[in-house]
């Protein structure tokens, strides 16, 4: 536990000197590689464009509680932030996935390498796992 400390905190506090913009830069500078056939809605104009991305993916892939409990979550979770980071346990983005599960996440559902800053990402592999899981159990539900 005492080496993981000093890391997230060096980590916190990079992130915190990082502008937010170079955050979304890298969050989606994959999103030009897959076309966006489903749910063309550009999250990085601010939150309610998240919160529509949310309900168009949830439109496509219903989850339990409908599309006012997937909004709920990510509110809890990030306020609709895509760049939110928990320098603890690693969590990140708008569901706030942990480290070390999404990049078999992402690979699962379609956006292998992708980062989970990318809230189109983000959001679409939220969706499609609770739909395939049928809760939010992940999340405390």
């Amino acid at each position: 536990m005492r080496r993981r400390f000093p890391a997230a905190l060096l980590l916190a506090s990079l992130l915190t000197l990082m502008p937010t913009t170079s955050l979304l830069n890298a969050a989606h500078a994959r999103e030009a590689d897959v076309p966006q056939r489903l749910c063309q809605i550009d999250w990085r104009k601010g939150r309610w464009h998240v919160k529509q991305l949310i309900r168009c993916a949830e439109e496509r892939w219903s989850v339990p509680g409908g599309v006012a409990m997937a909004l709920y979550v990510a509110n809890r979770e990030s306020n609709y932030r895509p760049t939110a980071f928990n320098s603890y346990s690693g969590a990140s983005g708008i569901f706030q996935h942990l480290r070390r599960y999404w990049p078999d996440r992402a690979d699962t559902f379609g956006f292998d390498g992708w980062s989970a800053f990318n809230a189109r990402a983000n959001i679409m592999v939220t969706m499609r796992m609770v739909h395939r899981m049928g809760s939010w159990s992940h999340w405390g539900f």
